[in-house]
């Protein structure tokens, strides 16, 4: 009886310590936040309109999901419209995929090489049939990772800038997955 009770002494004993070490790491994990908002710098209401205007910040201008669904599907359209069985995909600025469709009958290949095409496009901010050409003069930029230099790849622009890039694979040749990625972009100026 001795030994059951010194067990249930020590198991109460380590869960009351438990609980208190629990306690004790909640109050100060939500501490933490209120003392590191206090130690960061902050832009004041007062301030935001100069901060705006400070050299420090940049905005920048992305392309809505509504957008980059609406050129896919444009691409989409016009790659069937002609018979044709592709892929599109639409990333932004920084090579993120925003949406990415696989026409019915699309070849396996087509998902991964459309995102490549318009993360080369949005990358160099042109026709990745244009960069295709510029293989022979520097042939290791198709060793940069998650690049494809072959045509069907086309940049989505905003005031010259590269804001997109959208990619269609899986046509018989690069001509036509250009042309419907460029239908794409064309359905944005709309």
């Amino acid at each position: 009886m001795q030994t059951r009770t010194r067990v249930l002494t020590g198991t109460a004993l380590a869960l009351a310590l438990g609980a208190g070490t629990f306690g004790a790491v909640s109050a100060s994990a939500s501490a933490a936040p209120a003392a590191q908002a206090e130690s960061a710098p902050a832009v004041s209401a007062k301030k935001k309109d100069d901060a705006v205007k400070d050299k420090n910040f940049t905005t920048s201008t992305h392309l809505t999901v509504d957008a980059a669904s609406r050129a896919a599907q444009a691409a989409l359209d016009a790659a069937e419209k002609e018979g044709q069985k592709v892929t599109v995909a639409v990333v932004d600025r920084n090579g993120n995929t925003i949406v990415t469709l696989r026409g019915d009958g699309a070849g396996p290949q087509s998902y991964e090489s459309a995102e490549r095409k318009a993360f080369t496009a949005v990358s160099w901010n042109a026709p990745t049939s244009v960069l295709a050409g510029r293989l022979a003069q520097a042939p290791n930029l198709k060793d940069i990772p998650g690049t494809l230099f072959l045509a069907g790849g086309t940049p989505v622009q905003a005031s010259g800038a590269p804001v997109a890039g959208i990619g269609v694979a899986g046509a018989p040749s690069g001509d036509l997955d250009e042309k419907f990625a460029k239908a794409g972009a064309d359905s944005l100026a709309k």
